[in-house]
């Protein structure tokens, strides 16, 4: 019968071969931005968004917002950690200022390109972090925890708690409201963050200082 002999040809799954589509299309991109002129390894979009690692980027006007707050908060010479929020990282890295230092904290390991500021971060073990990233050494810490889950949440709130010297900026779901004041104590801001791509979640910010997002 046709029908047995089809059975015997290997099929790839819808999800796989959509999977191996957006890979070749996200391929296709990156070298057409590496060879555009311009590129820009810090721009937002230079490294696609994973959705299976729940990655939702910024827009830029949010990234720089949320970068000019965290420079002021931060002050001359401030240290900031961006704990799972790479487009913030990356719009600080553009504004290139020398009298402020930064670190990303991220689990996708292609963010490994911006060398020693690059941390290799999971936040089921939200501790297991370098040595040399001592406690409190932060001036400010801004978190994007990845999932909206009291546990995702419980848990990078326990490496803000280390890495900060006080001073924590949380962008996650409005439902997540009264769990940040719980485990975090920052309150929410008028300030609307917004991504490249609507997101089906409200989306908020919260701070536990007096903050030019209000």
């Amino acid at each position: 019968k046709m029908d047995d002999d089809d059975d015997d040809i290997p099929q790839l799954s819808s999800h796989t071969l959509a999977a191996l589509q957006e890979f070749y299309l996200e391929q296709q991109q990156r070298e057409g931005m590496k060879t555009s002129q311009g590129f820009n390894q810090y721009s937002i979009g230079s490294i696609e968004e994973d959705w299976q690692l729940s990655q939702f980027w910024y827009s830029d006007e949010t990234a720089l917002c949320l970068a000019k707050e965290a420079l002021v908060a931060a002050g001359e010479g401030g240290r900031i950690a961006c704990v799972s929020a790479p487009s913030v990282y990356q719009k600080l890295k553009e504004l290139d200022g020398k009298d402020f230092s930064v670190c990303i904290l991220e689990y996708d390991r292609r963010f490994s390109v911006y060398g020693e500021e690059f941390i290799f971060y999971d936040y089921n073990q939200p501790l297991n972090l370098p040595e040399n990233l001592l406690p409190h050494s932060f001036d400010i810490v801004i978190a994007d925890p990845p999932y909206l889950s009291e546990e995702c949440l419980e848990k990078t709130a326990e490496t803000i708690k280390y890495l900060t010297k006080g001073k924590i900026l949380l962008c996650t779901g409005a439902v997540m409201e009264e769990q940040a004041a719980k485990h975090l104590g920052v309150k929410m801001c008028n300030f609307i963050p917004k991504h490249l791509r609507n997101l089906a979640n409200e989306f908020r910010c919260y701070v536990n200082y007096t903050s030019g997002l209000d």
